[in-house]
């Protein structure tokens, strides 16, 4: 058979995950936390891509993780969104977590559920609300109300 060009053998097709540069859990972690501090500051998609240069499709990309973000774009980001590096990675999976011997078996924390959560626009529009209400006793009664909404039929 002949090759074209543009043809890659076939033991070239698939690459190892090891080399890959498909984005993996890291770069979906990152992403994600690039979300949660722009919708904090109540920053639009083109709004933060307009200051990097990029399309809100970019940026989109870059937030669900299909696209990995370089060394250099996540200095940009964290000048663009006032933050340390490091809090792109906060709470990140860790390497020896993934790659453990439980696998898909490992279950999953509610600490990644609440930080998913969070990460929401529900989350964040419930928490940036609720930490407005002043008074202790309305604030109760406002978590026994979702307490008996979750465990509702």
């Amino acid at each position: 058979m002949k090759m074209g060009k543009t043809e890659l053998p076939a033991e070239d097709s698939e690459p190892d995950d090891r080399n890959s540069r498909r984005a993996n859990s890291i770069d979906v972690h990152v992403g994600s936390r690039v979300r949660l501090r722009r919708m904090v500051l109540g920053m639009s998609q083109e709004k933060l891509g307009e200051q990097l240069g990029l399309t809100f499709q970019q940026v989109q990309k870059y937030e669900k993780g299909v696209n990995r973000i370089g060394a250099g774009r996540l200095f940009d980001l964290s000048h663009v969104l006032g933050v340390p590096i490091q809090f792109f990675y906060e709470d990140a999976p860790s390497y020896a977590i993934e790659s453990s011997s439980h696998g898909g078996f490992a279950e999953r924390s509610s600490e990644n559920d609440i930080v998913d959560f969070i990460a929401t626009r529900e989350g964040l529009e419930l928490n940036k609300a609720f930490v407005r209400v002043t008074d202790a006793r309305v604030r109760r009664s406002l978590i026994e109300l979702i307490r008996s909404l979750a465990d509702g039929p």
